[in-house]
């Protein structure tokens, strides 16, 4: 107990006992006004501040023993401290150097020499040294990956692959080993987006197989996708990469953080799968994310962990930031429904949507090995699908028409972003096996025609059957299935 609590403790002591002798002094010179009855009630409540009065008295002497003790214990303590250190030889001979010598050693009356011994405030300095070196290894795990690198900078991987055998082999591997099975179309569609964007958002009905997809493909290239469960109060990058605890001198770093370290030393593709997507909302905890994403040079998307550099901190930290790796994709899951937030026009412009939302049937699965596949492989396969099935000028011409017709009625229009990855798309899916009106139709219907739900919905449904003939005679009446069903869905539910 403190000394101003002491003070306090007797500051209402005395105001207790005051009130008390004025009670007792109002009853006496006011007890010849009063009846016998009155009389009996005024002693018992004397009786009661008596009470009052003994029980704040005896509680005051017992605070006061209690601290009085601990206060004797305490300096005993200090007392053999001083003992201990008497008994170490702390005299001022035996610490003392000569004058003008201060680095010899004093000689002894018996002949030797004396060492000289360090000061209780040196040795402590010294600790606290020892302490700070420790405190200076505040990132343990990603040290840890620096010690590892040879283990990934000396993996081989398999040169013979394609696109087309990648999309059948990962469906095959999925179906026989983890008994997922998935349509051949959201195979080419997933893919499809992992060459497009960094960004895939799997959307659907629960129990469809969005979460799985993403594990499934992990395990497939042989490198396990990072799980992250995003929780509804996140806010912040740093609630996907960790802090820096000012209490502890360490970083909490998350496996998104250790994984982000590890990609830059192995080649292989990385996916991060975004659990319940929209729990929270993506434009706050994952904004610098998709700033970075938004620069075109992969080697100037820099991350910000800590605010200061320190020379213990790891080899791949430069000021405290950390180069998002070109070789990590995030995917996540998003359901619609009262407990999860609405994806922003922001986030859906930048990334590939795939709806599931229907099961694939069952089928026989084949005995497929993983397929380990780095991201520089994977890029060189997009570019050869890009250079060979490029997206024809009969194509481009119809999309322009779309979109001139989209602007003049529904006031939406494409923007570069989403030409840019058409033309990105398209060829990727016709490498995978599909054709180039399946693409077009595909990310008309995800990334354009979804833009219609944000306008007035009552004009939409009136304008709907102009929409569907027109999409119908620019590129025929079996085609563009995706955009006709989503248009009809909108005539339907408003």
């Amino acid at each position: 107990m403190s000394r101003k609590s002491n003070l306090l403790l007797s500051l209402l002591l005395l105001i207790t006992l005051f009130i008390g002798i004025m009670s007792l002094y109002i009853i006496y010179y006011h007890v010849v006004d009063v009846d016998i009855d009155q009389l009996g009630m005024m002693k018992s409540e004397l009786l009661y501040v008596f009470l009052l009065l003994a029980l704040i008295l005896l509680f005051a002497l017992l605070r006061t023993f209690r601290h009085l003790r601990k206060r004797r214990k305490f300096i005993k303590r200090k007392l053999r401290a001083f003992n201990r250190w008497k008994r170490k030889g702390f005299a001022f001979s035996r610490k003392k150097t000569l004058p003008g010598a201060p680095d010899q050693p004093l000689s002894d009356p018996k002949g030797g020499i004396i060492e000289p011994q360090k000061s209780e405030f040196e040795a402590q300095t010294i600790q606290n040294q020892g302490e700070t070196e420790n405190v200076g290894h505040r990132f343990f795990m990603l040290n840890e990956i620096d010690r590892k690198k040879e283990e990934w900078l000396n993996k081989t991987y398999p040169e013979e692959i394609t696109l087309k055998r990648l999309s059948e082999d990962f469906r095959q591997y999925a179906a026989f080993h983890l008994g997922l099975y998935y349509d051949r179309k959201d195979i080419r569609r997933f893919i499809g987006g992992l060459a497009v964007t960094k960004l895939i958002i799997l959307q659907g009905m629960s129990g469809t197989g969005k979460t799985s997809l993403a594990y499934a493909f992990g395990e497939y290239i042989n490198n396990p996708t990072v799980i992250v469960p995003v929780q509804p109060m996140w806010k912040e990058r740093t609630d996907l990469i960790g802090y820096y605890n000012e209490f502890t001198k360490k970083f909490n770093e998350t496996v998104l953080l250790q994984k982000m370290y590890e990609a830059h030393y192995n080649p292989s593709m990385y996916l991060t799968l975004l659990d319940e997507i929209n729990i929270a909302r993506i434009e706050y905890y994952f904004a610098e994310f998709l700033s970075l994403l938004e620069i075109p040079d992969p080697k100037k998307r820099y991350l910000d962990v800590v605010s200061d550099q320190w020379e213990t901190d790891p080899e791949l930290l430069e000021e405290g930031q950390i180069l998002l790796p070109n070789n990590m994709w995030f995917v996540g899951t998003a359901n619609n429904d009262d407990s999860t937030f609405a994806i922003s026009d922001k986030v859906y412009d930048r990334a590939m949507v795939l709806d599931l939302d229907r099961k694939a049937k069952p089928f026989m699965g084949k005995e497929t090995a993983k397929q380990p596949i780095t991201a520089e492989k994977f890029f060189i396969l997009v570019q050869e699908a890009q250079r060979r099935y490029a997206i024809t000028e009969r194509n481009e011409r119809r999309i322009r028409e779309l979109d001139e017709y989209l602007i003049k009625h529904f006031q939406i229009t494409f923007g570069n972003r989403i030409m840019n990855q058409i033309r990105n798309y398209v060829p990727v899916i016709v490498a995978l096996g599909g054709t180039e009106l399946e693409a077009i139709d595909d990310i008309l219907a995800r990334k354009v025609l979804r833009k219609l739900t944000s306008k007035n919905l009552a004009y939409v449904k009136s304008a709907a059957p102009g929409l569907l003939s027109y999409i119908d005679q620019l590129f025929g009446e079996d085609e563009m299935e995706q955009c006709r069903e989503f248009i009809r869905n909108i005539e339907v539910n408003v």
